[in-house]
């Protein structure tokens, strides 16, 4: 079943092809749209009002905030040690490594064919380009290209796409 029992789906969520994506133990906010080819997995949360692409893998222990925007083939990662075995051979389980939680804030974009490392946090309204990679957190409004990822400038203030505070007036 592509999407399980125990995923929380809420109001006029999107699934273009059902059959083609696989949700389990995840939360997805209201009028969210999932592309064809995406895994959720358990213990992820996605908020309302994002757009998920095509033959994204959203892993365990990921948090996107809404309206946030995921391009195509976006990978995210929750472990900076992975390894298949403990050191005596036997396959690791659930408790042999240690969940990283990786949050991407509000209104952020990521690019097609990012990767995001785990533990960190991608700011309100950042940018990340296409193909970068994601080692460190990204501040809120900025520009990030490149392996490693870095900032190379802010995304300006449009009043149709993010709201910036405005200094009080003494």
């Amino acid at each position: 079943m592509p999407i399980a029992a125990d995923v929380r789906l809420g109001k006029a969520v999107t699934t273009h092809h059902p059959e083609l994506i696989n949700l389990y133990g995840c939360c997805v906010g209201d009028d969210t749209m999932i592309g064809a080819f995406v895994e959720i997995q358990k213990n992820s949360q996605i908020g309302s009002r994002c757009k998920i692409s095509s033959h994204t893998f959203i892993c365990e222990g990921v948090i996107i905030d809404d309206e946030v925007f995921i391009g195509h083939g976006v990978m995210f990662t929750n472990d900076r040690r992975p390894r298949a075995t403990k050191p005596d051979g036997q396959l690791q389980v659930a408790g042999d490594w240690i969940l990283e939680t990786t949050r991407v804030q509000r209104r952020a974009s990521i690019g097609s064919n990012a990767t995001v490392l785990s533990g960190v946090t991608i700011g309100e309204g950042a940018l990340v380009g296409a193909g970068s990679v994601i080692t460190k957190d990204v501040p809120p409004r900025a520009i990030v290209v490149g392996v490693p990822a870095r900032v190379i400038g802010r995304v300006r203030a449009r009043p149709d796409l993010i709201p910036v505070p405005r200094a009080s007036k003494p």
